[in-house]
């Protein structure tokens, strides 16, 4: 089944820039490679974490081709393709080519704060237009809306190439309720915090899209593996003393946290796209201290 493929750990891939502010593809290449050798489960790109909505179209083309070509089939692929118009959404699902990806992550649309009506009319639009199976993505925290249990329900239940959420509301009842009222687990439930990750897989969940394996893929893959055999008391251990590592790549915002990392990793440079802006000198020299006291890889 298909819905195999993203159980486990995914990773969230940046999109690097040199200090010109151009896609800088030698180091994109260089994370791809870093995280699948780490033993990650596969690959998504163009989602919050790549910087997305600072990219322009041909650019997201241009990206979405260079990583599966670069990937090469170790490792299942799923392709973000979201915005807040649908009639764009659609347009972008003609431009990129989604030939040899697996599915195609969603957002919610963000700014325009639609009701759980106009959500569900959405992705019932995006569905039925996408030559792949759809994974939602509900972010409140980013898009300012919250698509409710009972939509996320409705639209696994109307659209059969929905196959699963990537769920990062933050709230954890809302999560288990989604769980518990899926018609089968064949309806993936992927926590979209690091930090939550352990504990939806406990309450049933099947996995997690991770920003931290960017830049610990072995450590955090090897605590996710341990939850979804069930060894959560081993699996909260592992997790424990990479907390506030977890913490500190959120403290200036994603993915500022997670790019200044690996800029210390020696990976990539940190260059971002305005609004957002570069970690600051005392976050880079946490992750340095991180990087050799926990020894993140």
């Amino acid at each position: 089944m298909i819905q195999n493929k993203f159980r486990g750990t995914g990773a969230a891939l940046i999109t690097p820039f040199d200090e010109h502010g151009a896609i800088d593809y030698e180091a994109l290449g260089r994370v791809i490679d870093y995280i699948i050798d780490g033993g990650i489960d596969y690959i998504v790109a163009l989602g919050t974490t790549a910087e997305t909505p600072t990219l322009y179209i041909p650019e997201r083309v241009a990206v979405a081709a260079f990583v599966k070509r670069h990937i090469a089939g170790r490792v299942p692929l799923v392709i973000g393709v979201g915005g807040n118009s649908t009639s764009e959404v659609l347009d972008q699902l003609h431009e990129i080519d989604l030939e040899g990806a697996d599915a195609i992550l969603s957002v919610t649309p963000y700014y325009n704060k639609p009701s759980q009506e106009g959500l569900f009319r959405h992705f019932k639009c995006v569905a039925e237009n996408s030559p792949l199976p759809v994974i939602l993505y509900n972010i409140p925290g980013r898009s300012g809306v919250n698509m409710l249990p009972e939509t996320t329900l409705r639209i696994a239940a109307e659209c059969p190439n929905v196959i699963g959420v990537k769920e990062a509301s933050g709230n954890i009842e809302q999560i288990e309720r989604v769980i518990r009222e899926r018609a089968s687990r064949d309806f993936l439930v992927l926590s979209g915090d690091d930090g939550m990750a352990v504990e939806v897989i406990r309450r049933g969940g099947d996995g997690v899209i991770s920003v931290a394996a960017d830049l610990f893929p072995q450590k955090f893959c090897h605590c996710i593996e341990l939850a979804m055999k069930g060894d959560f008391a081993a699996a909260d251990e592992a997790y424990a003393p990479l907390d506030e590592v977890v913490a500190a790549l959120f403290a200036e915002g994603n993915p500022t946290g997670v790019k200044c990392a690996l800029k210390a990793k020696g990976i990539i440079g940190g260059t971002m796209r305005l609004p957002l802006v570069e970690g600051t000198p005392a976050l880079y020299d946490r992750f340095k201290e991180y990087i050799v006291k926990y020894d993140l890889r």
